[in-house]
Formats: C-alpha cells, sequence, structure tokens
C-alpha cells in the first residue's frame, strides 16, 4: 500500500525572491506515481529523483523513457507528462516544484532542456541529502533558492563527471556532513582528518581543492550562519552567543563574524531590526 509522507517544506503562493520560489518539497515512501489519462500539466518546473524502484516516463513530446533507482527526471510546466512504476507495485521518490524568472533563464540558455528531461545520479546515498537540502529548517526563501540551482548545477555538470569525479564527489560530501555536525560545539579539523584517516594537511590540501575554500572557513562558515539565526531570532547578547558556540570571548566572537558576513553583530543586529 502506497504511504505518503507529509511534504518537507511548503511555500505559500506569494512567498520567495524576485528570482523565483519553491513551492513543494517532499518525500514519498511508496509512490503510485501518476496516472497516465490524462497526463499532468503542473503549470511549474519540478524535479523527481527515485531513490528505489523502477518504471516509466512519458509526455506529450512523445518522450518515453525507462527509469530507475538514481535517475532524475525534470518536469516542464506547459509538458504534459505521466510517471509511474509498473502496475501492482512502487518506488519512493523526493520532489521539487519551483518557478522563477531564474529558471526561465536557466531554459533560454539550454541549461534545462524539455529535449533532455533525464539524467542518472550515483551514488543515491550522495545525492539523497543533497536534495533534501534544499528544504533545511530555517532557511530564507533565497536561501533555498540558491541551494536548488547548486544542485541543478551540480546535477548537470556531474551528468558528466567519471567516476573518478564522482568518487572526489561522495568525499566531499562526508566531509562537509563532518564539519557540518554539532555546530554548536567546538571542533578541529585535525579531527575531522582523523576520522576519515588522512593527515591533517592531506585533508585540508583536498577539501580546498574540491570545496574552493579551506575547510577551517568551511566550518566557521557554519557557526556563523548559526550566530546569524541567533541574532536575528533571539534576544541573546553578543556575549551569551558567543559562549554558545565556543568562542574564546566576546571579541573573538565579532571579529570572527564580521570576517564572514562583512558586518560585526551589532550592525547585523541593527539591520535586522529594521527589516
Amino acid at each position: 500500500m502506497a504511504v505518503a509522507t507529509r511534504p518537507a517544506f511548503l511555500s505559500q503562493s506569494g512567498i520567495g525572491s524576485p528570482l523565483g520560489r519553491i513551492t513543494l518539497t517532499g518525500t514519498i515512501h511508496g509512490s503510485l506515481g501518476l496516472p497516465p489519462n490524462p497526463m499532468r500539466i503542473l503549470g511549474s518546473y519540478a524535479l523527481v529523483y527515485l531513490l528505489s524502484g523502477t518504471g516509466r516516463y512519458e509526455d506529450a513530446r512523445g518522450t518515453r523513457l525507462e527509469v530507475s533507482t538514481g535517475d532524475l527526471l525534470l518536469l516542464f510546466p506547459e509538458i504534459a507528462h505521466t510517471y509511474a512504476p509498473p502496475s501492482g507495485s512502487h518506488w519512493d521518490e523526493i520532489y521539487i516544484v519551483f518557478d522563477g524568472p531564474v529558471f526561465d533563464l536557466w531554459r533560454q540558455q539550454g541549461l534545462l532542456n524539455p529535449d533532455s528531461p533525464f539524467y542518472h545520479l550515483e551514488p543515491v546515498d550522495y545525492w539523497r541529502p543533497r536534495f533534501a537540502e534544499v528544504s533545511a529548517p530555517g532557511l530564507s526563501p533565497l536561501e533555498r533558492l540558491c541551494r536548488l540551482q547548486s544542485v541543478l548545477a551540480d546535477t548537470l555538470t556531474n551528468y558528466r563527471r567519471d567516476p573518478a569525479a564522482a568518487r572526489d564527489d561522495q568525499w566531499l560530501a562526508s566531509a562537509r556532513a563532518l564539519l557540518d555536525a554539532d555546530v554548536p560545539k567546538a571542533l578541529y579539523v585535525d579531527q575531522i582528518a582523523k576520522r576519515l584517516r588522512l593527515s591533517p594537511e592531506t585533508f585540508r590540501k583536498r577539501f580546498a581543492r574540491l570545496a574552493g575554500i579551506p575547510p577551517w572557513r568551511y566550518r566557521m562558515t557554519r557557526v556563523i550562519e548559526r550566530a546569524c539565526r541567533l541574532v536575528h531570532e533571539s534576544r541573546l547578547t553578543n556575549k551569551e552567543i558567543a559562549a554558545q558556540l565556543n568562542f574564546n570571548d566576546e571579541f573573538h566572537f565579532s571579529r570572527r563574524f564580521k570576517q564572514i558576513t562583512g558586518r560585526s553583530p551589532t550592525q547585523f543586529r541593527a539591520l535586522s531590526a529594521r527589516r
């Protein structure tokens, strides 16, 4: 029996950014797909990523595809389509529905192409959290939009990459997950290197090459993202936030905050209050 989970994130009509919006994301376990008659016209862009199972995809343009675990379908606003597992079976999927001028521009430039609605992305254990990042709690509409564009860009690139690049992506995902963990707690890069069975210097060089920034700065960016939410949403003082996030003192916290955001915590607090 198919059981649909509750959507992970729902954006009400009109909430988004001038560039676009994400209207719905979620995961469905035991999906039966869509009925073939009539085909659905969604009116928005969408992607469907298969976590498990097999089936078919068909659209009004005459595209017919056999799909399986690890396949990604891109759906276009005006193109009628249907997709489903074989009769009597089901699959698991992640879906994201989105629209806006930025995606129309992607389409005009040929990056989103209805003639190429199909991608195969593996390993699933890497791509599942990448798509799930879009619906992570505490993000602004613009942050969600940027994360979706990032994963779409990686999709277009990774689809053409060789196995060595895929292994690099998987390693980087593991390293990022370790650096993202337990943000309020003190964490040192050497600890992460040890868990990945690398010397600190080898870890630093490999992470910087693949991520484009040193691991300490990646970790500090996550800590400051947490600090931004505390400054914006709580009544904690800078000293209390510094203590909560394991900075040596308020001055060390303020220096790092300005280094990452370009503003001091006090300036950021004043700017947030005006919004």
